[in-house]
């Protein structure tokens, strides 16, 4: 079925209709919610810090969000980042494992967990950016003389960027609970496209302008050979998205009384990319973490000593930042599997139900063969992440020789905007499909 039968079948289905519309008026939500400022601070707050490094990245994620200093400029990002901190302390913690384990009832003491832990995180980060800006004039001093600390500034900043977030939390699980589902991938989505228009703009700016040369034709040149990039990235994640390695599987037949059951043939799906833009984005959130101890310390201007080289690895500046986030990256990949990709359960249910891989002995034999065919892949998809997510840095390296205004568009049209893209994409048109299929299913009684 195409996209386009997709939306309009949608659409015609009274339910489907309800959870579309839905999920529009809470995503306007958060686009007002983008415009609503933080008290207390100033309109261009956090201008310098949108225009460095990951904050550009982070900026992006928000749609804007945090280049207008709203209550959203932290985005869901401590949601995140406390979703991936609890799955993987399901591997180390006996209780979460268990919680984990006892099906809705577990999975309710887990996301209370995960909440409690997206507050913590958000009210550290709100903190990080309060003493990041103290003393640059952006702050204003309600009931302190200047200079001074206010306890009550530094509590309505913290406070509003705390709020924000656990706003979009909410906004985030009414999309999945009444909605088409994926409610933070959709916060993200929209937030990406919201800047569709100002990555327009500048492409304009670039035709019209004269930030590469006075020649008209090799400034049309030079933006259809980004456009032509944009579309090869995205058939490349298309591409990788929907790939997997399928391992060949046959169950042996059995006869219980008069009937034979077993004998069919299937296989196991094994995603090259089964971790999604979810390495990536933990990857960035540690990385900031640097930048956050000079900003405690009151040296976040620091252009010299060990303070100065943080400052400048956090900025996303050489080729050390490059490196450790690419690393960063491909190892959050591998953790990632190996938490959610047990090949020795897997191989235990087949021997259970009769089911073997031919050539292979059930047991330690076959979890062994998947495990080394799971690690290959992981391989792929964890160097086709990483090429993804540093592409934007070595382009705008290259580039910003020649003009910085060329530099700031490369992070839209960069790879880990097309991942998120498409990734959210893909997955809501197969919900939708799933929904569409269940409902129009005539079964065997017509």
């Amino acid at each position: 079925m195409k996209f386009k039968d997709i939306i309009i079948n949608a659409f015609h289905v009274k339910e489907l209709r309800k959870k579309l519309f839905m999920t529009l008026l809470l995503i306007i939500i958060f686009r007002v919610g983008c415009f609503i400022p933080v008290p207390g601070l100033t309109e261009g707050a956090f201008s310098e810090l949108a225009n460095n490094g990951m904050f550009r990245l982070y900026d992006m994620l928000s749609g804007g969000a945090f280049q207008q200093v709203s209550l959203f400029a932290m985005t869901i990002s401590p949601y995140i980042n406390a979703s991936i901190i609890v799955q993987l302390l399901t591997v180390a913690i006996p209780i979460f494992e268990r919680w984990q384990k006892e099906g809705p009832e577990g999975r309710k003491k887990l996301s209370m967990v995960t909440k409690i832990t997206t507050l913590i995180l958000a009210v550290f980060q709100s903190v990080m950016m309060y003493f990041n800006i103290k003393g640059s004039g952006a702050i204003l001093n309600l009931f302190a003389a200047n200079g001074e600390f206010d306890i009550f500034s530094f509590l309505l900043v913290v406070l509003s960027f705390t709020a924000g977030t656990s706003v979009l939390m909410w906004l985030g699980e009414k999309i999945t609970e009444t909605g088409i589902g994926n409610g933070i991938s959709m916060i993200i989505f929209a937030g990406i496209v919201a800047g569709a228009p100002s990555a327009a703009l500048m492409l304009y700016n670039i035709i019209v302008g004269n930030s590469i040369t006075s020649v008209l034709p090799v400034r049309i040149i030079y933006v259809v050979a980004i456009l032509v990039v944009f579309l090869a990235v995205i058939l490349a994640v298309v591409w990788v998205e929907g790939g997997e390695r399928r391992i060949p599987v046959q169950y042996a037949k059995r006869v219980v009384g008069r009937k034979v059951y077993g004998g069919q043939n299937t296989n196991i799906p094994i995603k090259v990319n089964s971790s999604g833009v979810l390495p990536i984005i933990f990857a960035m959130s540690m990385l900031q973490f640097p930048a956050t101890i000079v900003a405690f310390i009151g040296k976040s201007s620091s252009t010299t000593g060990f303070t100065g080289f943080i400052n400048s690895f956090s900025q996303g500046q050489g080729w050390g930042y490059i490196i450790v986030y690419a690393l960063l990256i491909v190892g959050f990949t591998f953790f990632y599997n190996i938490v959610y990709f047990d090949p020795v359960d897997i191989a235990n249910n087949l021997k259970k139900n009769g089911g073997f891989v031919p050539g292979l002995r059930p047991g330690a034999p076959t979890a062994e063969y998947i495990k080394k065919a799971s690690t290959r892949v992981t391989w792929f998809g964890a160097m086709f992440l990483a090429i993804l997510a540093v592409a934007p840095s070595l382009i705008q390296k290259i580039i910003s020789y020649f003009s910085a205004d060329i530099a700031s568009i490369n992070l839209w049209f960069g790879g880990t905007t097309v991942l998120i893209l498409v990734g959210v994409a893909l997955e809501t048109v197969r919900q939708l499909e799933s929904q569409l299929l269940m409902r129009n299913y005539k079964g065997f009684l017509d």
